[in-house]
């Protein structure tokens, strides 16, 4: 079990950010949503404007863009998450906002200029804790009985978020700076109420959505950036298509909302293993063994544990993902702090950047650097053997809250006990072609971890 850095590295001290920016052909990496394991490690961040956050689409300053993206490439980012807010670009169900496209046009010029790529992020009826789901999703005044607007299941709303993909793809589809899709920011979180949806439905919802990404905007880095509550719970996506749809299976890892701190300490073992759990856990599912998982999402902020915690916190963490032969990169939650000017948010959401209001790196954003640095090419070797963990197709909870720990908790156990163990599912615990591409040479039945 690998605890510390230096046990299986040199140690790198943390030193002041560079301003050089990265040129796109040293990250010519992984669009093709395969062999991850042989590829650069990608490292960047979710961006959030310094000047009104995502709100900023409807008052664009190209300048206060360029800025922000130039702190970004000088800690050696390779590439941003960007986030289209839902109403904002299509505010009527036949209406997309032509503006909003252009500025995201712009966005990606800016990012050209920095050296990074962008993966865009469309069905935005969520974020930061608020509902950002477009008034026409939910009529409350219509004469007709009956009519469906899950947003989901309705075809109606269906055709719809098809064309919003084909406008902003006829705007930014062929940019070279064009990662490609997420189709939507943790749409799991709207699973309830009038959105309600069983995972057959939820599952043909996301690969028909995928699909479309994939004919409109061809060999192109399409991902589901779902939330950790499909991971701990039989609820929404199921593990098997959030798995093998798309180009790589997405993870949102925080030890604040998934479970961790009432169990563990935050400076635990297990808590600094909570991001590799989950790529682990992600692997099990993927039918194809070399398919890469991307840590989407990653943060931590000043509630689960003391500020002057937080780098030590996020080089153990980062250490063990990326030991992870699977892992395709990680992108930080968030590039930049939130301005206490704009209200609404809860106070989790302010203090998560790797840069301050002033665009200066933090501690924390000095240490993602450093890291970066470190691993981008020159990622720890996999080991020869593996002992796994088996565990059921199915079987958790169908509520997505509270997390349901019954296999994670197997897990950290094997951990504590000095077993850092892959995941192998049930129904491919016998095939030998299998475990030896994965290099499994035991497997442990989860009634005896």
């Amino acid at each position: 079990m690998i605890e510390t850095r230096r046990e299986f590295l040199h140690s790198v001290a943390v030193t002041s950010v560079g301003s050089a920016l990265i040129p796109r052909k040293q990250h010519e990496t992984g669009l093709d949503g395969g062999g991850a394991a042989a590829k650069a490690l990608r490292f960047g961040v979710n961006y959030t404007p310094r000047r009104l956050w995502w709100y900023c689409w409807q008052d664009w300053k190209q300048q206060a863009i360029m800025d922000d993206l130039e702190g970004i490439a000088a800690l050696g980012m390779d590439h941003i998450r960007a986030q289209c807010l839902w109403p904002v670009f299509q505010p009527g169900i036949n209406t997309v906002n032509e503006r909003a496209i252009e500025n995201l046009h712009h966005l990606l010029e800016a990012a050209d200029g920095c050296g990074l790529d962008v993966e865009v992020t469309v069905l935005n009826g969520w974020m930061s804790g608020l509902s950002f789901l477009p008034a026409w999703t939910a009529p409350l005044a219509r004469t007709e009985k009956n009519e469906d607007w899950n947003i989901f299941t309705s075809a109606a709303v269906l055709e719809a978020q098809t064309l919003l993909f084909r406008k902003i793809a006829n705007g930014i589809g062929t940019h070279r700076r064009f990662l490609g899709f997420d189709i939507g920011n943790e749409l799991g979180v709207l699973m309830t109420g009038p959105n309600a949806v069983q995972p057959p439905r939820a599952d043909r919802w996301a690969t028909e959505m995928l699909q479309t990404c994939s004919r409109i905007a061809p060999g192109r880095f399409h991902v589901n950036g779902a939330d950790h509550s499909h991971w701990f719970a039989d609820f929404g996506f199921s593990r098997s298509t959030l798995a093998n749809t798309g180009a790589a299976t997405a993870i949102h890892s925080y030890i604040y909302f998934d479970g961790v701190l009432s169990r563990f300490a935050y400076n635990s073992t297990e808590a600094r293993h909570l991001g590799a759990y989950e790529v682990e856990l992600a692997t099990a599912f993927q039918r194809d063994a070399e398919r890469p998982v991307w840590v989407e999402e990653i943060g931590v902020g000043n509630v689960e544990m003391p500020i002057a915690a937080k780098p030590d916190f996020m080089q153990h963490t980062v250490c063990n993902l990326v030991r992870r032969r699977n892992l395709w990169g990680i992108t930080w939650w968030c590039s930049h702090d939130l301005d206490p000017a704009i209200g609404g948010f809860g106070s989790y959401e302010y203090s998560l950047g790797l840069l301050d209001r002033n665009n200066q790196p933090k501690p924390l954003g000095k240490q993602f650097a450093s890291l970066a640095r470190e691993f981008r090419t020159n990622r720890p070797q996999p080991e020869k053997s593996r002992t796994a963990l088996v565990i059921p197709d199915r079987g958790l909870s169908q509520k997505p809250w509270p997390s349901d720990w019954t296999y994670a908790s197997a897990w950290m156990k094997l951990l504590a006990a000095g077993t850092d163990a892959a995941i192998v599912l049930e129904s491919r615990s016998r095939d030998e072609d299998y475990l030896r591409l994965r290099r499994i040479t035991r497997l442990i039945p989860l009634a005896s971890a």
